[in-house]
């Protein structure tokens, strides 16, 4: 199962067709040194020289920098360089806390802070234009770079996610984060839940992979400042750290050094990931970058180029580096890490299927396709046609979670699958059949399918007629926060990057398991994710979304599954092209 990502997708809005494949857009959050602030924060009174804390449950901040030098690699492919300079933003005397929501698709986000001091809750709305999405506090960190000559040679600016990598910068800090562990950049997300525990701090870096710096081998220095109106909102000191920046050239043979040129397009380089689920900012060190994996080493279909979209992949589906191809496969996610929150029950269950009526039912819901375009065809499709490619998304609004598990009977293709129900305090109450899992076969896929769990259907302008889309079936996983402000929404899913139940050709049971608050993408380059146009005429059509089509799946709400996708299709055959209008504010072809 591979899906995500789920930003807003290359140039399929322009009205020209997209078959060749543009940069994969990665905007990551640095991991890098979140143990060394631990250590350097020990020995130090946390927050020292900033001014006192204002009214019960404001949280006093302050930047710092982990350390006083970085050594950043130059990668050739890349013509520059991605500042993760180690600085962070510290947290003392109270949680630094955020809900961001927008009531609709017709509503702008609004980012509201919540202050905390023990025995009553205030919130303060932030000022228009600080918070446009769900990325984090835009504008929030001012960098400059100077040359060993002192002149300026690359100024930024970048958005900060209070959920990014975090480490604790005292001994009594709490022993762990209770908040989410990245900042959604879904186009649909709904609601974010954004926070600092006190006494910790959270990277302030930001790295766009579509935007490096240019900067050629050499030594530098960094002067980084929180922009004026967070420090003059949240009472931030006018603190500027100085850091030395020495750029070195990536050589081939996966090593650094200073005037060493890289020929190797496959060759890896690190930041952590941010922006997707929980694998966002805590991935490894070693991710490819994007030119890497447009490369000859990584596969992702045949689309005329090996790239996806750019903002195709959700963070926590983006390839590490540890396989030729994205999703499940052998030394990538294959389904072998289980999580204990994930094993399926020991037997298939006995006794009378029944639900009680007052039990909590999970809550699914369709959002509109995005990151659309023509292309080719992917691996099995037949050469020569147009297809019509998207990305879809089914989540739940709780308030419980989608449990269902698997049982094979031996030597059988199929298993039997059921959906699990749950009481307040967890008890097991109840279970009913829920119908069948298949065994995918397809690279890509190669896992155990949960069937009939969402359908795709391309409806005429008067949603009379329809191509319908060969993917039904689906291996569940939470790869996008689409509102944690949802009640029981669950801020840490296990099962974000597909390291789940979802099992190997080998299993005999399964789980599968779609938590409250998070969603499922699959993205177009997906084998059987999208329709076969070649012989349609042009005109406007609807991409409909449809959740838990056969009804297969207890609920608490039917009537919001179904969301559609308005598209207008052009050009002649082996040309075809397609324009996709804004959805209310979401402009996400």
């Amino acid at each position: 199962m591979t899906r995500q990502e789920q930003h807003s997708g290359g140039s399929s809005g322009s009205g020209s067709g997209n078959r060749g494949r543009g940069r994969l857009r990665r905007t990551a959050f640095a991991t890098g040194a979140a143990l060394t602030v631990v250590v350097a924060g020990a020995g130090a009174a946390p927050g020292a020289g900033a001014d006192p804390a204002g009214a019960p449950g404001e949280p006093r901040l302050k930047l710092i920098a982990a350390s006083n030098s970085v050594t950043l690699d130059r990668y050739e492919w890349d013509g520059g360089v991605y500042l993760d300079l180690g600085t962070y933003l510290t947290v003392d005397d109270a949680p630094f806390e955020f809900r961001v929501t927008r009531e609709s698709y017709k509503d702008p986000v609004v980012a509201r802070q919540i202050l905390r001091d023990g025995t009553t809750t205030r919130t303060r709305e932030l000022p228009e234009g600080m918070v446009t999405d769900f990325s984090g506090l835009s504008g929030f960190l001012d960098v400059t770079i100077e040359n060993a000559a002192g002149e300026v040679v690359a100024k930024t600016d970048g958005t900060y996610c209070p959920n990014n990598a975090a480490g604790r910068i005292r001994p009594d800090a709490p022993a762990t984060a209770h908040y989410p562990e990245s900042c959604s950049t879904n186009p649909w997300t709904l609601g974010s839940v954004w926070g600092v525990e006190q006494g910790w701090a959270s990277n302030t870096s930001t790295v766009d992979y579509d935007k490096p710096v240019d900067l050629p081998a050499g030594e530098y220095t960094a002067k980084v400042s929180v922009a004026e109106k967070y420090r003059e909102l949240f009472g931030i000191p006018d603190d500027r750290p100085t850091i030395k920046v020495t750029v070195r050239e990536y050589d081939e043979d996966g090593g650094g050094g200073a005037g060493r040129a890289s020929s190797s397009r496959s060759s890896a380089h690190g930041a952590g990931h941010g922006g997707g689920q929980g694998s966002g900012h805590g991935a490894a060190q070693g991710a490819p970058s994007a030119k890497a994996a447009a490369g000859g080493a990584h596969h992702y279909g045949p689309r005329g180029a090996d790239a996806p979209t750019p903002g195709a992949l959700s963070h926590a589906l983006e390839d590490r580096g540890t396989a030729t191809h994205l999703g499940d496969g052998r030394g990538h996610t294959d389904g072998s890490r289980i999580a204990p929150a994930l094993q399926p029950n020991a037997k298939r269950p006995t006794g009378r299927a029944g639900v009680p009526a007052d039990v909590p039912k999970p809550d699914l819901r369709s959002l509109p396709a995005w990151d659309i375009a023509i292309t080719d065809g992917e691996d099995g499709d037949v050469p020569g046609k147009d297809y019509l490619a998207f990305s879809a998304n089914v989540w739940n609004a709780g308030p419980a979670p989608l449990v269902v598990d698997g049982f094979r009977s031996p030597g059988k293709d199929l298993m039997d699958s059921y959906q699990y129900f749950y009481d307040a305090d967890g008890k097991q109450v109840g279970y009913t059949p829920s119908g069948t899992m298949e065994w995918d076969a397809r690279k890509g896929h190669e896992h155990w399918h949960f069937t009939d769990f969402a359908s795709y259907r391309l409806l005429s302008e008067d949603q009379t007629k329809e191509v319908r889309s060969g993917k039904e079936a689906f291996c569940l996983a939470n790869t996008d926060a689409i509102d944690y402000t949802v009640e029981n929404a669950n801020w840490h899913p296990y099962n974000t990057d597909l390291s789940t139940a979802c099992g190997q050709q080998n299993s005999i049971s399964v789980r599968e398991v779609l938590d409250v608050g998070s969603g499922d993408t699959y993205t177009q380059y997906r084998p059987g994710q999208s329709f076969d146009i070649t012989d349609l005429p042009n005109g406007t059509y609807y991409i409909q979304v449809i959740a838990n089509p056969e009804k297969r799946l207890q609920e608490t709400n039917l009537d919001n599954n179904v969301a559609l996708r308005k598209v207008v299709l052009g050009g002649e055959p082996g040309a075809r092209t397609v324009q996709v209008p804004p959805h209310d504010l979401i402009d996400a072809p």
